[in-house]
């Protein structure tokens, strides 16, 4: 493995300073038109991902009910469909906490 230091830094190159990370799997939350996002996206957003952790609950429980009735024998697969559908939504129940937490702070703001 060759490892100096134009190796290192070419990456770092491309990034544009103010510009921010993408993250993977996340859909941009706006419009396509070009316009900033309203509340109205964001909770449209908001509405795809829970449905997704939906689906991961639903897709895990099905995995358990396979197991345990003897059509699957794949105890990985199932552990690792547990393990995704328990980590969405905790991550889920976070982030409404904070959610929570900043609408008290915002009601809690003298005027």
């Amino acid at each position: 493995m060759n490892v100096n230091a134009a190796n290192m830094i070419g990456p770092m190159q491309s990034i544009q300073p103010g510009s921010r990370p993408e993250s993977p799997g996340m859909p941009k939350v706006g419009s396509s038109d070009g316009r900033k996002a309203g509340f109205a996206d964001t909770v449209k957003a908001a509405g795809k991902y829970i449905s997704n952790v939906d689906d991961l609950q639903q897709s895990s429980d099905a995995s358990i009910k396979d197991l345990l009735s003897g059509k699957s024998e794949d105890i990985t697969s199932v552990v690792s469909a547990v393990a995704k559908a328990d980590m969405s939504f905790k991550l889920l129940v976070g982030v409404r906490n904070k959610l929570i937490e900043a609408y008290k702070q915002t009601m809690n703001m003298p005027l």
